[in-house]
């Protein structure tokens, strides 16, 4: 039995319970099964077995307040994956469906996708199963202090820097970084996404949506291909999507849907992007109403897009939001490129059926490295005490997920995999992290 193979089926026996992060790192081992069998020294370092186990776990209660005076209870975790590149680093997500087999598979392909970026910054992820919608301003303040008394000993500037995730927005940082500058006296680059007002970065709100265009632009340039013109499918309202659609708009392409847990709109005159902006971060409202307001758009209530005939597919809603049935939809309405956008969006078997039939893909570690880069630039302005443009930060957005198309691309052709990316992503991803480890010795 292969090294990697070994390695699967301990993590399948130890984590039997975690079926995401059984999926995280199944897709991963299999594709670098090569790079792996190149260095013989990394099995006599048990340097797969350290890989797949996360150096720390913290699992915490979150008691607070609601505004009818009754003590609510959630759950909250941080998942402190690998240091070898550098502190914690990945967002905090709060949402119902949050679990520690959620935040451990985030944790451990956030620890590649921050290798991809070259910025030095390790694997983390966290968050809680409370859930902010509905809750009024002062119940989310509460239950963030509450979540933030626990969290605050477990990071710091070089430590553990967390960000936004799903749920976790501008108001929510807000309140997060407020607790933690009154529990620690400091004012620090502590948490990424943060308002401009108070050491945020220009250009990270839209940082993960614009980030998967540019990689898309680059795939598609690389196969001769133009983005403007192409009309695309784009899973998702909400940070990162809605910014995805505003990109892809710029670059003359034409987003026709987005999407919510109740449902989907299609919009044949493709997306207004200021319509849905509107609903979704000014009125917190939901995809129907944007249907309502707008006479060019259907609504499909419980039902996702992948129905809709279009050049380019772009998930970027959650996890496993598309299956093989998708997949094979997609396939038969002529779509030429699909781009994961969301951490990991495909099941394995929708994965191997888009590459089995020569579609242009992009995994999401490559493809939503945008967000996370941008927040590295976050830190590096916090530390530097300067604010850098929204052009000066766009430009090295842009450049590196321009590298990180290049890495993916030659690190696929010397594994003898040309064209594909997953491979290509997670080996580039892979490499440096375990050069560090090895470098670092046991630990």
């Amino acid at each position: 039995m292969k090294y990697t193979e070994r390695i699967i089926a301990e993590v399948q026996k130890k984590d039997a319970h975690h079926p995401n992060f059984i999926q995280a790192v199944t897709e991963v081992l299999e594709s670098i099964d090569s790079a792996v069998e190149a260095h013989p020294e990394y099995k006599e370092a048990s340097l797969l077995e350290r890989l797949v186990e996360p150096e720390r776990i913290v699992m915490f209660r979150v008691p607070w307040i609601d505004d009818k005076g009754k003590i609510q209870v959630n759950r909250g975790f941080r998942v402190q994956f690998n240091s070898a590149l550098g502190p914690y680093k990945g967002g905090l997500r709060f949402h119902p469906s949050v679990s520690l087999d959620t935040v451990k598979f985030l944790a451990f392909e956030q620890t590649f996708k921050n290798s991809l970026t070259t910025l030095p910054m390790g694997g983390g992820k966290g968050g809680s199963d409370f859930n902010p919608k509905g809750k009024s301003d002062n119940e989310v303040m509460r239950f963030c202090q509450s979540f933030m008394t626990e969290l605050s000993r477990h990071i710091g500037a070089d430590t553990d820097v967390p960000a936004g995730d799903i749920g976790v927005g501008a108001r929510e940082i807000g309140y997060l970084f407020g607790q933690y500058k009154r529990i620690s006296n400091q004012f620090t680059g502590v948490l990424t996404g943060k308002g401009l007002d108070y050491g945020g970065s220009l250009a990270r709100t839209e940082a993960t949506g614009y980030g998967a265009v540019y990689i898309l632009q680059s795939l598609l340039q690389d196969n001769d291909l133009d983005l403007a013109g192409k009309t695309v499918i784009v899973s998702g309202s909400g940070n990162v999507a809605l910014y995805m659609i505003q990109k892809l708009q710029q670059l003359g392409a034409k987003p026709i849907t987005a999407s919510d847990s109740d449902g989907g709109v299609y919009d044949k005159d493709g997306i207004d992007f200021e319509l849905l902006q509107e609903i979704k971060e000014v009125k917190r409202g939901r995809v129907s109403d944007y249907a309502q307001k707008r006479p060019s758009a259907q609504y499909y209530e419980g039902k996702g897009v992948w129905s809709v005939k279009a050049d380019i597919a772009m998930p970027g809603a959650t996890q496993n939001e598309l299956d093989l049935d998708d997949a094979k939809t997609l396939v038969a309405n002529g779509i030429k490129a699909l781009v994961e956008v969301s951490n990991m969006p495909l099941s394995l078997e929708a994965i191997k059926y888009v590459q089995e039939q020569g579609i242009l893909y992009l995994p999401s570690k490559a493809a939503n490295a945008g967000g996370v880069a941008t927040s590295g630039l976050e830190m590096s302005q916090n530390s530097l005490r300067l604010g850098w443009s929204f052009e000066e930060v766009d430009l090295k957005l842009k450049h590196i997920m321009q590298s990180i198309y290049h890495d993916s691309k030659q690190a696929a052709e010397l594994a003898g995999q040309p064209g594909n990316f997953l491979i290509g992503a997670n080996i580039a991803g892979f490499n440096k992290v375990a050069h560090a480890m090895m470098a670092q010795g046991a630990v």
